[in-house]
């Protein structure tokens, strides 16, 4: 294991949450349709996009000489699998709200399906297609744990009204990015850890989920079930702007600094992060604790 993350390090196991949506409005962040989806593209992108975190990581297990990482491994798994399961009852409710997000679903599993998937590849070309995902999914993570680290000190949405337990959800999820965020970092360095391949993630990943996340805000707010004689609501570069001035999203400022960090030679995500306040939320979630008290039963 590197020896960043020694300080900072806490084991990791998945929690067993559930969250009750019957009482979950559409727009969850009252009067704010854009922030409530862009948000929301969260629930489209990551049920298909952990379950191959997963099943990707499933497959590196064998190549790990380390005992501790390949442990960090098996509870990363077991977290990233439960985050898939708690969107995707998100995704549920949507379509009992009348939202079908089907078309825009299926894209993302096709991406991470077939684009990103098993090419049927053998020896050391298959060992290297391993590499460059876990390299991408590296870099995936270090975008993620940004946003946990946010949605941890957002308490603008609080001030907003945003739903309690949505909000538990997005904490809950954010704190274990957090809580992990070393793991796919260390796991790219233990197989490979070339410096320009880190890099070439990054230019990889961040424009896909650029773009992703633009098109699937577009996708949600055209797809909202408005009220009759509402005109509906055009994602814009100024809503984006207007819901991280409310605390709403992060800035584009933070987000900047955040991707530059990945570039630094010396990277790496122990530096970023407090793995502290994500095991204080833990400890006060309430979806966290009910899942405690029933493994405790």
């Amino acid at each position: 294991m590197s020896a960043h993350d020694d300080a900072d390090k806490v084991a990791l196991h998945a929690r067993d949450v559930a969250f009750d949506w019957s009482q979950l409005p559409v727009h969850w962040i009252p009067d704010e349709p854009f922030a409530t989806h862009l948000l929301d593209v969260l629930h489209l992108l990551l049920p298909e996009g952990e379950r191959w975190f997963v099943e990707l990581f499933s497959e590196a297990l064998p190549l790990i000489r380390d005992p501790e990482l390949a442990e960090d491994v098996r509870g990363f798994i077991g977290q990233e699998a439960m985050h898939a399961e708690s969107h995707q009852s998100v995704l549920d409710h949507l379509t009992t709200r009348g939202m079908d997000t089907g078309p825009y679903v299926d894209q993302v599993a096709w991406m991470f399906q077939k684009a990103l998937g098993d090419r049927g590849l053998t020896g050391a070309a298959a060992h290297e297609w391993l590499v460059e995902r876990v390299g991408v999914v590296a870099a995936i993570e270090h975008v993620t744990a940004f946003l946990g680290q946010w949605i941890l000190e957002s308490p603008g949405l609080d001030a907003a009204g945003a739903d309690p337990t949505m909000l538990d959800l997005l904490r809950w999820h954010g704190a274990e990015e957090v809580e992990h965020r070393a793991v796919a970092h260390d796991l790219y360095m233990h197989l490979d850890g070339r410096y320009l391949r880190r890099i070439r993630s990054l230019i990889t990943a961040g424009p896909m989920l650029v773009r992703l996340w633009i098109k699937g805000v577009a996708f949600l707010l055209s797809i909202d079930p408005r009220e009759p004689g509402t005109p509906p609501v055009k994602p814009t570069w100024r809503a984006m702007l207007r819901a991280s001035r409310r605390g709403l999203a992060p800035t584009g400022w933070a987000t900047l600094k955040a991707m530059a960090a990945y570039v630094r030679p010396g990277y790496h995500p122990s530096q970023y992060g407090s793995t502290d306040l994500a095991v204080a939320y833990l400890a006060v979630s309430p979806a966290a604790r009910a899942a405690e008290a029933r493994g405790a039963a």
